[in-house]
Order: structure tokens, then C-alpha cells, then sequence
């Protein structure tokens, strides 16, 4: 068919899925596209240090809730339930925060590297302790060194997580080869 006509193109046009990712890297930069996790999650953490999410606050909207929940509790249960509920929310965002960070440090990289885990827990350690600074100009709120601390206690479990995950964790295809070159390992 192409003897026939010459001035037509032998490769076909690309297809849609095939210029996808092309596409999206031309789009969004690869640095953009690997931090705007942390980037969002930083503003989320911000709000939840401003007066709308204090303790009188959240108590509002969390009594009802408990209560449906437990109807027999009384109001020392229900304040020790939410002071649990508010430590427990320091110390998973930042083990997301941690996580998210570690993404973004890693970039386009695969794998683990001690130095990536090591900036992404210093990074969240360091914006827990100025969030705590920020609370201490919120007349509603309290900055407290133990908050900081429990923030960055979550971040270090993310760390923790992070390093079994890639230690533990293979590629299917390392596992392959050494399947292969290890001869004793078939018996």
C-alpha cells in the first residue's frame, strides 16, 4: 500500500493513550506533581490549627456524635473520649504528613534512601513545632511542646513504616534473579 502511495506516513499517528503520559509530564512538572501532596496536606494542617478547630469547637461537634454513639456517658468520659480523639488526629496527621513529605523528596526515584526518610522526618518535625507556634498567636488555642512532641512521634512511625516497606518489599523481578542465579534456592 505505501509503494502506492508514497507520500503517505508508514507509522500510524499516535494514539491517546499512548501520548497520555507524554502529555502530563509537558503539563504538570515532575516537581509539582510529587509535592503537591505535601503542599495540600501542609494547608490542611494549618486549618486545623486556627480557632475553628479548637478544643471548644470540636467538642461541639463531636458531643453529639459520642453520645448517639454512648448515651450513658457522662461529661468527664466524654471529655477524656475527645482529648483521645485530638491526640490521636496530632499523631495521624503527621504520620500522613511524614509520608507525604517522603513522596515528595523522592521524586520520580524509586526505593528507599536513608537520606530521603531522614529530610522527610526532620521536614514534618519541624513544621509540627511551627505549628505549635502558630497555635500560640490563636487566643482559642495552646501551643504545647508535648503536641510537637506527639507530632513528631507520628512522623517517626512513618518513618518506621517506610523503612520496613522498602526493606521487606521487593521488585518481582530482583526476586526473579535471584531465583535464577541462586541454584539452591529450586531445591
Amino acid at each position: 500500500m505505501s509503494d502506492l502511495q508514497p507520500w503517505r506516513n508508514p507509522r500510524p499517528a499516535p494514539q491517546l493513550p499512548e501520548m497520555q503520559p507524554r502529555l502530563h509530564k509537558l503539563l504538570i512538572p515532575a516537581w509539582l506533581r510529587a509535592w503537591w501532596p505535601a503542599i495540600a496536606w501542609a494547608c490542611v494542617i494549618f486549618t486545623l490549627s486556627t480557632d475553628s478547630f479548637s478544643s471548644e469547637h470540636t467538642a461541639n461537634i463531636l458531643s453529639p456524635v459520642v453520645h448517639w454513639l454512648f448515651p450513658r456517658l457522662s461529661q468527664d468520659q466524654f471529655d477524656f473520649v475527645h482529648h483521645l480523639i485530638r491526640k490521636s488526629a496530632h499523631f495521624t496527621e503527621y504520620f500522613i504528613f511524614c509520608l507525604l513529605i517522603y513522596r515528595g523528596v523522592r521524586g520520580d526515584r524509586k526505593g528507599w534512601r536513608w537520606t530521603w526518610g531522614i529530610a522527610a522526618l526532620s521536614v514534618a518535625a519541624g513544621y509540627s513545632i511551627m505549628d505549635e507556634i502558630h497555635q500560640a498567636f490563636v487566643a482559642s488555642r495552646t501551643a504545647s511542646p508535648y503536641d510537637s512532641l506527639l507530632d513528631s512521634i507520628g512522623a517517626f512511625f512513618a518513618f518506621a513504616v517506610l523503612w520496613v516497606w522498602f526493606r521487606f518489599r521487593r521488585p518481582k523481578a530482583d526476586s526473579l534473579q535471584d531465583q535464577v542465579s541462586d541454584p539452591t534456592s529450586a531445591a
